[in-house]
């Protein structure tokens, strides 16, 4: 098996390097992520002008693009022949309307959009609390495991949002559930000619049962989403 694992990130970003050593337990590794953090432009491709692309190793290259563009490069052009596309693991969580805004889900859904089978992974994380990585990884390990085995219906791809609970326990339940589509709860402060978003992320909207829910609750949230 061959996964191509790509972020928003960057490339030298933890998650990514966490997601990494937990995907080479089940096949070969290619990594085509972006050179610089690429968090929040979504699904944007560079049409207009040549993407400079560094091969560091047979293995991994740097992208001078979105996280998209590195979906596309991978497929097309560096490992064509990848079983699954994994792109995370984001420092943040892309939960509800998030996925319309992630760099992180835009690269797996372009992915679906190529014919290929892909996963979203991200870590909600609580303000003022940091990641474990290892625990993450050690969260994240069995759902890897049965997804990576399971079919997945062309035009439809992953997104798995991991909690951010106090305790330190590895075995969380998984929760299959659908994509919030509340808004968010969006404020500025105004300075001057300045408007500053201020919105907190923990106290959006969220529906009972949907993935905001399930994930805030401390249960890790898996959404099967159409392109």
């Amino acid at each position: 098996m061959k996964l191509i694992v790509t972020n928003d990130d960057g490339i030298t970003a933890a998650g990514l390097q966490t997601l990494v050593r937990l995907a080479a337990q089940w096949g070969e590794v290619v990594v085509v992520a972006p050179a610089e953090p690429q968090s929040g432009v979504g699904h944007r491709l560079t049409t207009d002008r040549p993407i400079r692309v560094d091969k560091l190793t047979e293995e991994r290259y740097r992208i001078w693009g979105t996280p998209a563009d590195c979906t596309r490069l991978a497929l097309n052009c560096l490992a064509s022949d990848g079983d699954w596309v994994l792109s995370g693991v984001n420092h943040g969580g892309n939960l509800g309307v998030d996925v319309y805004e992630s760099g992180t889900v835009a690269a797996a859904r372009e992915a679906a959009i190529c014919g290929c089978k892909a996963i979203a992974l991200s870590h909600y994380t609580v303000k003022g609390r940091s990641v474990d990585w290892s625990l993450a990884a050690a969260r994240l390990r069995p759902v890897l495991a049965n997804l990576l085995n399971e079919t997945l219906a062309a035009g439809y791809f992953l997104n798995v949002n991991l909690p951010h609970p106090e305790h330190n326990r590895t075995c969380l339940a998984t929760k299959h559930t659908s994509v919030d589509p509340s808004p968010h709860q969006i404020t500025f402060s105004h300075t001057g000619d300045h408007f500053l978003y201020s919105g907190t992320y923990q106290e959006r909207q969220r529906r009972p049962g949907s993935d905001i829910d399930h994930c805030f609750k401390g249960h890790i949230a898996l959404s099967k989403i159409a392109v």
